[in-house]
């Protein structure tokens, strides 16, 4: 029986007539309505016709998680008087519910995805509604590109509705072809905004990791909250870990603590949804809650302002989850769950001043994640670099062109980016594409049912508890009761399945432990790592990596690292999970990364030439050669002069002093005066350290080449103008007093250091290519008196004074007080006498 009471409360119901306009003027819409007006649940019944109004279509709902599609599916049922698998029903990864009367099916954006790469024209659906699309998963945004590529291909009766939280909706409306947007007004009540932030500073969070103070923090606040406010408090919380430590801290609050996330059992997620039997309740949940579920009878939300986002150091081969600041977005969204209801609160665990610095939405997923799975979805769409998809932003080159190297590492796509057959296949696996080639491989060596429970673990990161040690893990899901080890049992029927009973390698035998190993190994090569020493490790990607001091793996000759981060501020990375294995089997996961080769490099200040058998950045043999070749001997050497500097080469002061008189040249009057920077003179070794720079074989043959012979090779001799550079920029200037003194050309403008009585009578200042030099006018002494780049003026209104001062002090000098009248000298007045008797 339909509950039509409970349908006429929700607040969507006034956009439908609009959204069905919508549909049938241009069969696309953005459909914006707030968390808990129904877009969920009634819209999806109105478009199928379950409702009474309008003919029976069949109904598609991708949602982004798990949790969301079957809580939908089971609410959108009891608003029927239903079960799930009647007229609603769901399908997420290893779970279908739904039978031949079937009309509105719940799916999660991976499973549509896998649908649209079997079934291009999604036979039988006339609409598709793709939720939470505000959220940017990266599968939400990969379906609704395919999508429009299949209504304007061949299904332009395919309606298509991106149903968001938030009114941000202007970018989904153009990717639609400026689809009309449809709002929706929620029921919301006034929620009084409290800043809770702790009251001494936290560290900032990195990697996974989250102060512990913070979340004592954030547990008071909890306690505070049930103590000044009425009603069930929601409070977010970044990870399964975070809000297990926190349900911990509030054992003996007078409250029902509940855990909501996407590994939290059904039976707890059914409770949560179903509202409060009585007592008061605290639903400690990630950011599933903060669209894509809601949460009766929630009058309080405690914010810690945290939340996880996906990134990839595609260098390193490092892929996980990180801890960031929560947006803007996100904090109205988690603030708004408290007034859904009636009028709330929320605690926010940070400054006020801080929130303007927050980001205003989350960053879209496929500009940070791991774009691997991707790449191989556009290549078997037959679109490889996904130029042609309707995206609202474009993938990084910089990540696609990763993605790319992997696939073809795996055989997933051929040289030119097309999708091979073991490439369709493994695209079907609903698995990562790493994953998908353990899983394959690992089947043909190690056996399929093996195969199968190992990447179960890997596709989903065991408990901590269960430890570092890949193997003890399998062991442990194996035996274990716990919700995580039926999760993985279900994953492993799914996956043994998938590759069906003539799969080879079936009947292989082997150890668990050699089996655990060679799994991990195929999914991850770059993370073969070979021991260093007290407990650290060197990846095959060049990433140092180090257990913790408790680990059991410490003593290991090589391991295969599953799981591991790197915060910004360590050098290596910290492992989380891994197995041990041996040589021969990271040779046969990782046999692609093997380099044998002559290598020729600078090391500690000298050339170092060696014979290398390499598994990408771990050495497996080493032998020095006596004869390497010259060529890798001269880039070791340029390779040196970059890393220690042109001070290599041998340089008098005359040779310093031409660089800097070209550099001078180069700044005042550009070509064909030659750079001489560091970075010049390195980018072009070739056009002035020849012939001696291929001669060279060791750094004692750098130190005998001179610089200046070499710098003037670089002289632009073939236009003529070489012969005027002791015309242009001089080495030295001759003075009124006879002496020739030398130009320094290291600053801005050329300097000439020369005592005062050398220049009596010279009335204008020296210029230098058009610059005038910057007089450094002397004491008898040497020592700086004045400093001008004006003589005239100096003469004029400056000599007066340094007379006044040094006349004294140096009186056996002369002084005139006119020094025009007076021939320069750079002798005394008393020498003066004698050479003119």
């Amino acid at each position: 029986m339909i509950r039509t009471e409970a349908l006429d409360r929700l607040p969507v119901r006034t956009a439908v007539p609009a959204l069905r306009r919508a549909l049938d003027d241009r069969g696309v819409a953005v459909l914006c309505a707030p968390p808990g007006t129904g877009k969920t649940t009634l819209v999806p019944l109105v478009l199928a016709g379950l409702t009474g109004e309008g003919p029976v279509r069949r109904v598609v709902v991708a949602e982004p998680r798990r949790i969301a599609a079957r809580a939908a599916a089971r609410r959108m049922a009891w608003l029927l008087g239903e079960q799930p698998g009647g007229r609603i029903g769901f399908t997420v990864r290893g779970e279908r519910v739904v039978g031949r009367d079937t009309v509105v099916e719940v799916v999660t954006t991976g499973v549509l995805l896998q649908r649209l790469q079997r079934d291009q024209e999604l036979a039988g659906v006339d609409a598709v509604i793709i939720d939470e699309c505000h959220e940017r998963h990266l599968d939400a945004d990969t379906v609704a590109a395919f999508l429009l590529d299949v209504r304007e291909a061949i299904r332009p009766d395919l309606r298509l509705v991106a149903a968001s939280a938030t009114t941000d909706a202007e970018g989904w409306a153009r990717l639609l072809g400026d689809a009309p947007v449809i709002e929706a007004q929620g029921v919301s009540h006034p929620v009084e905004v409290l800043w809770a932030p702790p009251a001494r500073p936290v560290k900032p969070p990195h990697g996974m990791r989250v102060d512990p103070a913070l979340l004592t923090h954030v547990a008071a606040t909890v306690r505070r909250a049930l103590g000044e406010r009425e009603g069930d408090v929601l409070c977010f919380l970044p990870g399964v870990g975070e809000i297990g430590r926190v349900a911990g801290q509030l054992a003996g609050v007078d409250a029902e603590v509940l855990q909501v996330h996407g590994r939290a059992p059904a039976a707890v997620q059914d409770a949560v949804l179903a509202g409060s039997s009585g007592g008061r309740r605290v639903v400690l949940a990630t950011s599933v809650a903060e669209s894509s579920l809601t949460v009766p009878g929630v009058r309080v939300v405690v914010d810690s302002g945290l939340a996880r986002e996906p990134r990839t150091d595609h260098a390193r081969g490092l892929s996980a989850l990180t801890t960031v600041r929560a947006s803007q977005a996100a904090g109205r969204q988690r603030a708004g769950r408290a007034g859904r209801e009636a009028p709330g609160a929320v605690y926010r665990c940070w400054d006020q001043a801080e929130d303007g610095r927050l980001a205003r939405f989350p960053s879209p997923e496929i500009k940070v994640a791991d774009l691997a799975a991707f790449a191989l979805q556009a290549a078997c769409w037959g679109d490889p670099d996904a130029s042609s998809l309707a995206l609202l932003d474009p993938p990084p080159a910089g990540a696609m062109g990763a993605a790319r190297e992997v696939l073809e590492a795996i055989g997933a796509v051929d040289g030119g980016g097309r999708v091979t057959e073991r490439g369709v296949r493994m695209s079907r696996l609903g698995l990562h594409p790493r994953l998908a080639r353990a899983l394959l491989d690992g089947a043909r060596e190690a056996g399929a049912r093996r195969a199968a429970e190992v990447v179960a673990l890997l596709s989903e990161e065991p408990p901590r508890e269960y430890g570092d040690d890949l193997a003890a893990a399998l062991r442990t899901a194996r035996r274990g009761q716990d919700g995580y080890a039926a999760r993985w049992k279900q994953e492993v029927r799914r996956l043994s399945s998938s590759l069906g009973s003539g799969s080879p390698g079936t009947g292989k035998g082997g150890s668990d432990d050699a089996a655990v190993g060679l799994v991990a190994a195929l999914a991850f090569p770059e993370r073969v790592a070979r021991a260093r020493g007290d407990g650290a490790f060197l990846m095959a990607s060049g990433t140092g990596a180090e257990l913790r001091d408790s680990s059991r793996l410490r003593s290991a000759p090589w391991l295969a690292v599953a799981v591991a981060d790197r915060p910004s501020h360590a050098a290596s990375a910290r492992v989380r999970l891994a197995a041990v294995i041996d040589e021969s089997t990271a040779l046969l996961a990782a046999g692609h990364l093997r380099v044998r080769g002559e290598e020729v490099r600078w090391v500690d200040g000298e050339v170092v030439a060696r014979a290398v058998d390499r598994l990408g950045a771990v050495e497996l043999a080493v032998r020095p050669l006596k004869q390497p070749d010259p060529e890798l001997v001269r880039g070791a050497l340029v390779e040196g002069l970059r890393r220690e500097g042109l001070g290599l080469l041998r340089w008098t002061r005359d040779s310093e002093q031409l660089r800097l008189r070209l550099a001078f040249l180069h700044r005042v009057l550009g070509s064909p005066w030659p750079d001489v920077s560091d970075e010049a003179l390195l980018a072009e070794t070739g056009a002035w350290l020849e012939p001696e720079l291929s001669r060279a074989r060791r750094r004692s043959d750098l130190g005998r080449i001179d610089g200046g012979q070499a710098l003037r090779r670089l002289l632009p001799w073939a236009t003529g103008e070489a012969v005027r550079l002791d015309e242009l920029a001089p080495e030295r200037i001759e003075v009124p007093s006879g002496s020739r003194i030398r130009v320094e050309y290291g600053g801005e403008q050329p300097v000439l250091a020369v005592k005062v009585q050398e220049l009596f009578g010279m009335g204008e200042t020296p210029r230098v290519a058009g610059v005038p030099v910057l007089v450094h006018l002397l004491s008898p002494a040497g020592r700086p008196a004045a400093v001008t780049a004006d003589l005239a003026s100096f003469w004029q209104e400056g000599y007066r004074a340094v007379r006044a001062e040094l006349r004294g002090r140096y009186p056996k000098h002369p002084w005139p007080e006119d020094p025009a009248t007076v021939p320069a000298t750079r002798f005394t007045s008393a020498r003066l006498k004698r050479q003119g008797s």
